[in-house]
């Protein structure tokens, strides 16, 4: 296994993902409001909430796909890649 690991050059960036989920009855929803969260800054940020309806396989799917898309838009310079 020791054989296996990789010395990368300084250690990558620990990051935090604040996330939440609920599931309601599909057609319940009247109106989603942005989040937000406070730094240890004080600093104020906002999360976008979103929206997906379906059945339960329909909904994995999709946020599965959110999640991957999410991840790929998230600039380089901000969210260094592994190894």
């Amino acid at each position: 296994m020791a054989d296996k690991l990789k010395l990368v050059k300084g250690s990558p960036s620990k990051l935090a993902l604040v996330y939440g989920m609920r599931l309601v009855d599909a057609g319940q929803v009247k109106e989603i409001n942005d989040a937000s969260i406070k730094t240890t800054t004080d600093e104020t940020k906002r999360i976008t909430m979103h929206l997906i309806e379906g059945t339960k396989e329909q909904i994995k799917a999709q946020l599965l796909q959110s999640i991957d898309a999410f991840f790929e838009l998230v600039d380089e310079a901000n969210f260094p890649k592994d190894g």
